[in-house]
């Protein structure tokens, strides 16, 4: 298990290393043939300066690595959002809200991660720049999961502490996941998108990969400029719910095994756990036939590049964005207003619970191959689109919050449990996944 950079503070604290030296080892793994593909653009000069400043050793960072999602606005930089259509544009006057408020609390960015292209799918692929391996498989290549995909590589095979990225239905949980890392997506108003390229206003939500629950409450700490309160409570104190229909339909032996083992393993902690159905769950389908907000959103944004340069588009994203030029307004208010109604309902079944589980996404990571130009690539890509987003958009149509840590054991595929709630339950499903962590870590 990789140390999480909590513990790394700690070192730094009682001087049993320095930044600069950390720092070089995130390198190393950086030029490894495990981050091939990862980053689009390293700053490795410029992150070596934060290091060595010793205002950052005050600061909650502590000069340490951190891999910003190419969504985002780095000063001086552009900003290309994983596609070839913006490499030429101006380079960003100023930072992104996110990236300041993580160079002010300290961190040593060092370099922008691949993703999906414009941020449109929960595979990671990208033909543009290359598509990262997954970190953690060892028997062939497998999907990072997407869209931040470059984010949780770096994360997880070392390169960087903190991996920042977006989530619009599930682009930090999925990666997470399938990397064997932990992904948190807050409520979305908690924490600013200016300064980072949209896919959808209303579900674009700013957060972290990390290598722990701890890392992740620290960095949504910074990101969110909020303190998290945490509670000591054990395991024992919480009511929990799981979801017994739509979020464990057809899920992968290796996946539910592992989950079973989870659940099995939080009822003998002590946890109180009850089976529920979330008839809301079914309405999903119907309420986005029309396309859903990213459709309608990210073509209000896209439509002129279009217009001059559709063939330069990844045709797999070109296919979901262009589903937005169907909808009417009336399509789309009708939409947002059966959201509304939606997150009603749902937070009332909801209600009651510290926290909500189910599985992340209800497959481990399938093969690079499985999603090859061939005869079967578009049915076969959008199948596996589709199965890594149903849990995880769940959350984002809820304007919720959620947690994918690892709960596999170690030389098992990576699988994720995700912990989630309604808006504004950020602290209790952070707390409640802190003591999931820990439970997990003594097995």
């Amino acid at each position: 298990m990789l140390e999480d950079l909590l513990s790394t503070r700690h070192r730094l604290a009682a001087g049993a290393t320095r930044a600069v030296d950390e720092l070089e080892r995130n390198f190393d793994c950086a030029r490894t043939s495990a981050c091939t593909h990862v980053f689009l653009k390293t700053s490795f000069d410029l992150a070596r300066a934060a290091a060595a400043d010793p205002a950052n050793l005050e600061r909650p960072l502590m000069g340490l690595a951190v891999s910003i999602k190419d969504l985002f606005d780095v000063a001086g930089e552009v900003t290309t959002a994983g596609s070839l259509l913006l490499q030429n544009s101006a380079p960003a006057q100023r930072d992104s809200v996110a990236v300041a408020r993580l160079r002010r609390a300290g961190a040593a960015i060092m370099g922008r991660t691949n993703m999906t292209e414009f941020a449109y799918s929960g595979v990671g692929v990208n033909p543009h720049y290359g598509t990262p391996a997954n970190a953690v498989s060892t028997d062939v290549p497998r999907i990072p999961g997407g869209s931040s995909s470059g984010a949780a590589v770096s994360v997880a095979t070392g390169a960087a502490w903190i991996g920042l990225g977006s989530d619009t239905g599930g682009s930090i949980r999925i990666p997470a996941a399938l990397n064997g890392v932990v992904g948190f997506k807050s409520t979305a108003r908690l924490v600013p998108s200016m300064g980072a390229i949209p896919l959808s206003t209303t579900l674009d939500t700013i957060g972290a990969i990390t290598r722990s629950v701890g890392d992740a409450i620290l960095a949504h700490q910074i990101l969110a400029n909020r303190l998290v309160t945490l509670s000591p409570a054990p395991l024992a104190c919480y009511r929990l719910a799981i979801v017994k229909n739509v979020m464990h339909d057809n899920l992968d032996p290796t996946v539910a095994q592992t989950y079973q083992r989870c659940i099995d393993a939080l009822r003998h902690a002590g946890a109180t756990i009850d089976e529920i159905e979330l008839e809301g769950l079914q309405e999903l389908g119907a309420m986005q036939a029309t396309g859903g907000l990213s459709a309608a959103e990210s073509y209000t944004w896209h439509r002129h590049l279009i217009e001059q340069h559709s063939a330069a588009y990844d045709p797999r994203v070109l296919t979901r964005i262009l589903r937005g030029a169907t909808m009417s307004a009336c399509d789309y208010l009708e939409l947002v207003n059966a959201r509304r109604a939606w997150v009603t309902r749902m937070e009332q079944s909801v209600q009651g619970y510290d926290a909500v589980l189910a599985p992340t996404v209800p497959i481990v990571a399938p093969p690079l191959a499985d999603v090859a130009p061939g005869p079967a690539w578009d049915a076969d890509f959008f199948r596996i689109n589709a199965l890594l987003l149903r849990n995880t958009s769940v959350v984002n149509m809820l304007d919720g919050c959620a947690v994918s840590l690892p709960c596999q054991r170690d030389g098992e595929p990576a699988v994720g449990l995700m912990v989630w709630h309604a808006a504004m339950h950020d602290d209790g499903v952070l707390n409640v996944a802190r003591q999931i962590e820990q439970m997990l870590q003594k097995q």
